[in-house]
């Protein structure tokens, strides 16, 4: 039994190394919900979008806003309208800083990373994706249930 624990992990692993980086979409999509604003101006002070995202060249380099809040909301040198989305692709990994009203420190980072290459870096990229994805349930989660 333990034998075959042990080898399934290692031929995960194994897969994780040598697998293609692929993604669906080549979007990371962010909405800011109906609401938000109110709850801040009631003292609510919720964060509903992470303060640090991290993207990928290649897999998942292009950042979509969607307001589906009641006012607008400012992304950089943008003002997105109720309603609107705001679609930023990227081309060059680097680290970027935006402004953004939607956070309480009123500022966005951005970090583009390389296309992954070798297994290591596949096998990390794996692993950042999973904390990622476990991050941004639980802050969903949060804001959804007001916890």
């Amino acid at each position: 039994m333990l034998a075959t624990v042990a080898g399934s992990a290692l031929a995960a692993l194994a897969w994780s190394a040598v697998a293609p980086v692929r993604s669906a979409s080549r979007d990371q999509i962010f909405d800011i919900p109906t609401g938000t604003w109110a709850r801040r101006m009631s003292g609510d002070k919720i964060e509903i979008l992470p303060d640090h995202i991290r993207l990928t060249l290649g897999v998942r380099d292009i950042l979509v806003l969607r307001n589906h809040d009641a006012v607008p909301q400012v992304f950089g040198p943008t003002l997105m309208m109720p309603g609107q989305s705001f679609r930023l692709p990227f081309e060059q990994a680097a680290v970027y800083t935006f402004s953004c009203s939607a956070h309480a420190s009123g500022q966005m980072i951005i970090s583009v990373d390389p296309y992954p290459t070798t297994p290591w870096a596949k096998t990390s990229w794996r692993a950042h994706e999973l904390w990622w994805h476990l991050r941004l349930l639980t802050a969903h989660i949060w804001y959804r249930y007001h916890l």
